[in-house]
């Protein structure tokens, strides 16, 4: 299984949303950054993906992008042999 990695907040239900869809796509650990507790975090972040906004999801070394980059990669048929290491 690929390791997740995920900017998020607290509050934010787009990444509840994606949490839950990584969770039911077999994603059991997700490494979470909140960047709402670490503001260094968030300058990482915009640094890495030029984004300010929450969640930014990487896959392995892939930077997926937000829930809606998330959900059309699921929709695509693509997330699930992503988190497992095969080609889609």
């Amino acid at each position: 299984m690929n390791r997740v990695r995920m900017y998020t907040t607290a509050i934010c239900p787009y990444c509840i949303r994606a949490k839950k869809l990584l969770n039911l796509r077999g994603a059991r650990e997700i490494d979470e950054i909140r960047v709402d507790l670490r503001p260094e975090e968030m300058q990482r972040m915009t640094r890495e993906t030029g984004r300010r906004t929450v969640p930014q999801i990487y896959i392995g070394d892939i930077h997926i992008g937000g829930c809606d980059e998330l959900y059309a990669l699921d929709l695509a048929g693509k997330l699930t042999p992503l988190l497992v290491g095969t080609d889609a």
